[in-house]
């Protein structure tokens, strides 16, 4: 797409706040995002408990809220904005990420879609015709799907991570729509997720009054992503009208070739939905560490067990045996593995292990002495003492993970049908 751009600065505690202001406006978020129309703030929860560059970070957050209202945006129109996992806690790990913290701060409206008063509407209301050219969603959803009534109209800036992912190669912003704009039944669009994204972005592109991302690099991950990783520290901040743009540009600071590597990409790239080659996009702010290559593995290199069972399923010899069932009653039995090996073995197992290095960092300290960091106009000059480590113990961690089954259980679309049913 012609004329594409992508921010790209590098940042630090000291003047992140600054370098959030920069990093937008570099790339003319005030021409994307109208001041008149309510704004949705799209907050990132891969996991309900903190891992580095898993989640919408505090201050990616507190850097854009503070970058809005000095630049005259009106805090009454913008509102922090979170879907429903059934594998996630979303008011769990809002207060694990310490986003509602920021939230609460600036006095904004917090809304989670899926609760009362939010409306849902039929995807074709929303965009007629459009529909007609989805690559894979009518075939998905014989009968259609709902959509958030609300975000007709409304501006959305989602706050995606650099980050690797089991499923997509990569995940930034275009991945950053899947929970909003898709309820119940996400599960089923796995084993074509790569052209659910390209549909969901043609959708995003026709309801919303702006669309803007802004992507945290100051963790990134890489492994197998969204959850169980390996951390680093990158100190790298991007932003984009242009939603395929900062994801080619994310990509390539991994080490993918977008066009190449990724293929919800290279599918938007040909669709003319954005700009997937890096060679024509405009690269503004610290062109230096644009031109960075981390090198990472990838997501497949090193893949957990839940990782390659969940290849199996949905792409290997496994398929034709289990995937039926992820579409009948009995599919929360996957949610229930999912939780039991995430939440009950890995995090309480692994997690503090992979973390260490990350948590030393000045982004670890900041984010552990977050409620207590005081800061400047330009960002976080005293970021707090060394404390011990953020992960609870292991029976802390092994009772939680049973609250957290219980809710994922009691919250599945199945057992959810079920109950209506009965009444």
């Amino acid at each position: 797409m012609p004329g594409a751009k992508v921010a790209v600065v590098r940042t630090s505690p000291e003047t992140v706040l600054e370098d959030y202001h920069r990093v937008m406006n570099l790339a003319g978020y005030q021409d994307a995002i109208a001041k008149d129309a309510d704004t949705a703030l799209k907050i990132n929860i891969s996991w309900h408990h903190f891992f580095p560059g898993s989640s919408t970070t505090p201050w990616q957050l507190e850097g854009v809220i503070r970058a809005m209202k000095r630049d005259g945006y009106d805090p009454d129109l913008i509102h922090g904005c979170h879907n429903r996992t059934v594998v996630i806690d979303a008011y769990l790990g809002e207060r694990e990420n310490k986003q509602i913290n920021v939230i609460e701060a600036h006095g904004l409206r917090n809304l989670h879609l899926y609760e009362p008063p939010n409306e849902w509407i039929h995807v074709r209301d929303a965009v007629g015709e459009l529909a007609d050219r989805f690559l894979c969603l009518n075939e998905v959803y014989p009968k259609g799907f709902s959509i958030p009534k609300r975000f007709i109209g409304e501006n959305i800036v989602h706050l995606p991570t650099v980050k690797t992912h089991v499923f997509t190669t990569m995940t930034g912003a275009m991945k950053n729509a899947f929970g909003g704009l898709l309820n119940e039944h996400r599960h089923w669009t796995h084993p074509v997720i790569h052209e659910t994204l390209v549909d969901l972005l043609m959708i995003q592109q026709n309801i919303h009054r702006g669309v803007f991302a802004v992507m945290d690099g100051t963790f990134a991950g890489d492994g197998p992503g969204p959850r169980c990783m390996v951390p680093h520290v990158k100190n790298v901040l991007l932003a984009s009208s242009d939603q395929v743009a900062i994801d080619a540009v994310a990509a390539k600071l991994m080490g993918l070739n977008p066009l190449d590597d990724v293929k919800f990409i290279r599918l938007a790239h040909e669709r003319g939905l954005g700009c997937g080659n890096v060679d024509e996009i405009e690269i503004v702010g610290d062109e230096e560490v644009a031109a960075q290559n981390w090198h990472f593995d990838g997501p497949f290199k090193k893949m957990t067990f839940a990782a390659r069972m969940q290849h199996l399923i949905y792409w290997g010899w496994l398929k034709r045996f289990l995937e039926w069932s992820l579409k009948t009653w009995l599919a929360p039995w996957a949610y229930i593995a999912s939780v039991v090996y995430h939440d009950t073995f890995w995090y309480p197992l692994k997690a503090r292990s992979q973390m260490r290095q990350a948590l030393g960092s000045k982004w670890g300290r900041l984010f552990q002495n977050w409620e207590s960091a005081q800061p400047s106009e330009t960002g976080y000059p005293d970021i707090g003492p060394d404390t011990p480590s953020l992960v609870k113990g292991t029976f802390k961690l092994l009772g939680m993970s049973l609250k957290i089954l219980g809710t994922c259980i009691r919250e599945a679309p199945e057992v959810a049908a079920r109950r209506r049913r009965v009444r």
